[in-house]
Formats: C-alpha cells, sequence, structure tokens
C-alpha cells in the first residue's frame, strides 16, 4: 500500500513538473485524456442501452418502416434495392419473412434514447472536469445541443449509406448495433472534441468594465 501511495505521488510530482515547463501542451493532454475516457465511457453506455432498449419497443415498433429521406442508389444484383436515407432503419426479416427486433421505428427510438441520455451523462463529466469551466450552464448547454443535433444528422446521414451493406449482407442486429455505435459514435468523438474547446472556455467568464 505504502509503495502503491509513493508511486503516485511520484507520478504527481513527475505531473507537476511537466506542467510547468509546458503548460500548454499538459493541458490539451489532460483535456484530450479525461475526454478520452468520458466518451468512450458514454459510448459503451449507449450500445448496452441498445442491447435491450429495442426489445422493450416491442415488436410492432420493430415493423414500422423509418427511412427518410427514401432515395434509391442502385438496385443490387439478386433484384433488392440500395435505399439511403439520413435516418435509415428498414424493417429487418428473419428467413421466414417474420419481422424481428433490430429495426425500424423501434430500433430508431431506441438508439436516439441512448444517444440522447448519453449526452446527458456527458455533458457535466466534460464541462467540470475535462474543461473545467465555470461559464453560464444554461448557455453552455443550449449550444451542446444545437451541435449535438447538427453532428447527429451528418452522422446519421453516414450510418445511412453504411446501413444499405449492413441489411444486404444480413449481419446480426448485436454486430449491426456494435458498428453503428463505434461509427457514429467514434467520428463524433473527434468532432465534438474541438466543439467543446469553444462551448466550454476555462475559468470564469471575465467582466468587462
Amino acid at each position: 500500500m505504502e509503495k502503491k501511495s509513493n508511486i503516485i505521488t511520484k507520478w504527481k510530482t513527475k505531473w507537476k513538473e511537466f506542467e510547468e515547463k509546458k503548460p500548454k501542451l499538459s493541458k490539451f493532454l489532460y483535456q484530450f485524456f479525461y475526454f478520452f475516457v468520458f466518451s468512450n465511457g458514454v459510448t459503451i453506455w449507449q450500445y448496452l442501452v441498445m442491447l435491450f432498449l429495442p426489445h422493450l419497443m416491442g415488436i410492432k415498433l420493430a415493423s414500422i418502416p423509418f427511412v427518410w429521406p427514401s432515395i434509391t442508389l442502385w438496385t443490387w444484383k439478386d433484384g433488392s434495392e440500395a435505399i439511403f436515407g439520413i435516418f435509415n432503419e428498414p424493417v429487418l426479416y428473419n428467413s421466414l419473412g417474420e419481422a424481428i427486433i433490430g429495426g425500424g421505428l423501434g430500433n430508431f427510438i431506441a438508439f436516439e434514447i441512448a444517444v440522447f441520455t448519453a449526452q446527458c451523462i456527458n455533458f457535466p463529466l466534460q464541462r467540470n472536469i475535462t474543461f473545467k469551466s465555470k461559464r453560464n450552464p444554461y448557455y453552455q448547454a443550449l449550444w451542446y445541443f444545437i451541435g449535438w443535433v447538427l453532428i447527429s444528422i451528418f452522422v446519421n446521414a453516414l450510418w445511412g449509406f453504411i446501413n444499405i451493406f449492413i441489411i444486404h449482407f444480413n449481419l446480426v442486429p448485436a454486430l449491426s448495433n456494435l458498428i453503428k455505435t463505434m461509427v457514429t459514435g467514434g467520428l463524433s468523438f473527434i468532432i465534438f472534441f474541438f466543439i467543446f474547446k469553444i462551448i466550454f472556455p476555462e475559468g470564469e467568464k471575465k467582466e468587462t468594465k
């Protein structure tokens, strides 16, 4: 226990020295580390939610297609159409032609709930710990929400294209949800870091005289 305490003390001392020598770099590394940890944490949360929430939505919602805008890009060799949509959640069927959980309106609602709850967890962590911002939280929450909506539309459009291949090659829902979480979450991760640098300035707002 004492040895572990000494290691932690030495690490803190080394980090303090590094902060004094390289203040800008150390600040960036600190922010990126916590941003990485929290972002991956909420991404895992999203995936775990998607393992059970589509089932709670039920087969009725899973049987309702939700594709918008429905644009046919090409026709596969088997005669099926490759349909693109920014929101692309068609109904999934088993070998008997029966609708199954993992697609449709149910999957879309489940995913949006998973992402929204993840952002509700992510916002206070990034604001208070990663960027240590003391500005108006309501103003920041508004811009956070706007940024989230715009980024969501962008990554959903990308997923809408990828999902064409997921559907055609009939990947199982668990694998499909994993790919969706990694693609949308990973891309959002990169964009959000730079957005957070803007909406979460460190410290309190300086008053102008």
